[in-house]
């Protein structure tokens, strides 16, 4: 080796070292735990989507440019303020929210489950936080304080349900579905040019339970009647004054004001941000110290395989439980859901593994937003489910199509030629659409796989097969309608769930215990050295490259017809805001 290479090669070396050195600074420099002084309030930022669980890997939160918001990460800082010394009280500055009823609902109980312990809890709104679903998390505070110019606006829940027949026909695309029972509606957005009589009865079913919910809870919470607040809703908008003089808010502060009310007596105020606090161990402030349950999340569509940030795999899910069942250190697992469905086959293959796992220790379902059509079949196996009152579960019925693109092919002038070995090669072709005998055949699987998911239901939720068939007919309820109907156990959040775990598992009430978390966190010296991919198992939602939300959606959930499987999925989710 000459002198020159061997010059280089020490080179690349000190660079290589310099490099790491300058990670492994920023690394621990971002992971080491910040000093809280007493009396310090944890500040809330609740705005934008809130997703259940981060990435997994320390790189993608810096890729995605800020650190997620999640579910995981409030409910641990809320639980670990509950219980720190050093914090007094939590301020929440509450702007739009990107994400279902269920999980606000969960983040409110949090805060007054916070409350018991005798501290705090604060709103302040400026702007921004100014409809039905923040307000009605705002009133969970013990004061609420507006902008003097800030504007209050609760004018009721609904909206208007978008259709997109009549623009597909324009464009040529025919979408062609084949669906078990009626109220398996999750098609009708492309198929029909409005509510059928099931898809209407079903939303309305829902939209009045949430209200109800709703309107019972601001009340109780602001002191008033249901038809003062109705009167008030029915009014809709309160600005500054308007909002004070009607009860809906505490006071008017400015930011300056709101800091002097809390700091009190003290001579400064000290606020630890949402992503500081993180850094906070558990185990720092008492919890997580005793036997381990294991916390699996399983968040997205479903599909057979590998899964990814916001896709479950069921491979990659399966293994999870799997492992947490062999693990004899591990004596419960309790399993967050947030899912619209996916696969059949990705669906059963999650319930197996399951079914094989209750047999040995307690299993314990957990529902966030979503635990609809196959994120109910992966749930119903559970010793016990748990939802809220605002979960959308149930859809127990089967769909199945494709989009036909041949008037689209022939308006921009693309032809095509067909050669196939086998008079339905070419089913799925989005060259034609489906003949009247396929579809019949289709209709026929679908229901063989329909009278499966019926089975499993009555056999996991003691029912008679024909008493879940009145229920299911791929109709979705409200978690507080499931209750009624024995398709969940409780209404509850991950802490009852958590709590119901340890009992079944035989661990006293008043024992803390460790959460071994699913997915994993990759850690730093992994991520270098290639211990683990991460490049392939990242999903970056669409919404981070700027995309129109409607046209997100419409891709999101096109996106899994376009592979030729039996879905169990509630792919249009019912949004009400």
């Amino acid at each position: 080796m000459n002198r020159a290479k061997y010059l280089l090669i020490i080179l690349l070396i000190i660079l290589f070292l310099i490099v790491l050195t300058v990670i492994s600074f920023i690394y621990f420099g971002l992971t080491k735990p910040p000093s809280v002084k007493p009396n310090t309030f944890l500040e809330l930022k609740l705005r934008g989507t809130i997703d259940e669980i981060s990435p997994p890997d320390f790189i993608t939160a810096k890729i995605l440019g800020y650190t997620p918001l999640t579910m995981n990460g409030i409910w641990n800082n809320i639980r670990k303020a509950k219980v720190d010394r050093r914090i007094k009280g939590i301020l929440l500055r509450i702007g739009y929210l990107d994400c279902g009823w269920a999980k606000v609902n969960e983040i409110r109980e949090a805060l007054l489950d916070f409350r018991k312990s005798g501290k705090k809890v604060v709103s302040y709104i400026e702007e921004g936080a100014d409809f039905d679903k923040e307000y009605y998390l705002a009133t969970a505070s013990d004061k609420i304080y507006l902008h003097p110019l800030g504007l209050i606006v609760i004018n009721g829940l609904g909206g208007y349900f978008a259709f997109y027949k009549k623009a597909l026909d324009k464009l040529g695309i025919k979408a062609e579905f084949e669906h078990i029972e009626e109220y398996k509606t999750a098609a009708d957005v492309f198929t029909e040019e409005g509510f059928t009589d099931a898809n209407r009865e079903m939303t309305e079913s829902i939209l009045n339970d949430y209200f109800s919910i709703y309107l019972e809870t601001i009340c109780r919470a602001r002191n008033k009647t249901k038809n003062e607040m109705m009167k008030l809703i029915n009014y809709g908008f309160f600005q500054g004054k308007e909002a004070l003089e009607a009860g809906l808010v505490d006071g008017l502060l400015f930011e300056d004001e709101l800091r002097d009310k809390l700091k009190g007596k003290n001579k400064s105020l000290n606020l630890i941000s949402y992503s500081q606090y993180l850094r906070i161990k558990p185990s720092s402030v008492g919890l997580e110290r005793g036997r381990k349950i294991a916390l699996i999340y399983a968040t997205g569509p479903i599909f057979v395989g590998e899964g990814a940030y916001r896709v479950i795999g069921a491979s990659t899910v399966a293994k999870w439980i799997r492992r947490a069942r062999k693990d004899p250190s591990i004596k419960a697992i309790v399993f967050r859901v947030d899912s619209p469905g996916g696969s059949a086959v990705g669906s059963d293959i999650i319930w197996r593994e399951i079914m094989l796992t209750k047999k040995e220790k307690p299993f314990i379902v957990s529902m966030s937003d979503l635990a609809a059509s196959g994120g109910y079949w992966i749930s119903m196996g559970a010793d016990e489910i748990f939802a809220h009152p605002q979960t959308l579960t149930g859809s127990i019925g089967v769909i199945f199509g494709k989009f036909n693109f041949a008037g689209f092919y022939k308006k921009i002038g693309i032809t095509a030629e067909r050669l196939t070995k086998g008079e339905r090669a070419d089913i799925f072709s989005t060259f034609r659409g489906f003949s009247p005998e396929e579809r019949k055949m289709i209709r026929e699987e679908i229901r063989l796989i329909y009278d499966e998911f019926l089975t499993r239901v009555a056999q996991a939720r003691k029912m008679t097969k024909e008493k879940v068939s009145e229920i299911g007919r791929g109709r979705v309820w409200t978690g507080n309608q499931a209750l009624k109907l024995g398709l969940v156990d409780h209404l509850g959040d991950l802490n009852d769930a958590i709590e119901r775990a340890k009992e079944l598992a035989k661990i006293p009430a008043e024992e803390k215990v460790k959460l071994v978390i699913w997915p994993k966190k990759i850690s730093l010296f992994e991520i270098l050295f290639g211990r683990r991919s991460i490049s392939s198992k990242i999903k970056i939602p669409l919404n981070k490259v700027f995309m129109n939300k409607e046209i997100q959606k419409i891709i999101n959930y096109i996106s899994p017809f376009q592979k030729d499987n039996f879905w169990a999925i509630m792919f249009y989710p019912i949004e009400i805001r």
